[in-house]
């Protein structure tokens, strides 16, 4: 998906959405990889969340419970 469908799904600006990617790379959540003129990025899923009271959990532990919770 490029980021302008990631924009129009999530109702905000591609602006935003190229924003929060960088922010999510520079915080070691994310890794980009670039495939041609495409940037394809991988959830780093074993990484620790961030804050001190989680950070005994993993991205993944987190993703794991959203897509349970998905309908």
């Amino acid at each position: 998906m490029v980021l302008r469908e990631v924009a129009a799904r999530v109702g905000i600006t591609e602006r935003a959405v190229q924003r929060i990617i960088a922010d999510l790379e520079a915080g070691g959540v994310i890794e980009r990889e670039k495939i041609g003129r495409q940037n394809h990025y991988r959830i780093l899923s074993d990484q620790p969340l961030r804050h001190p009271i989680e950070s005994h959990r993993s991205i993944g532990d987190l993703l794991e419970l959203l897509s349970n919770e998905a309908p």
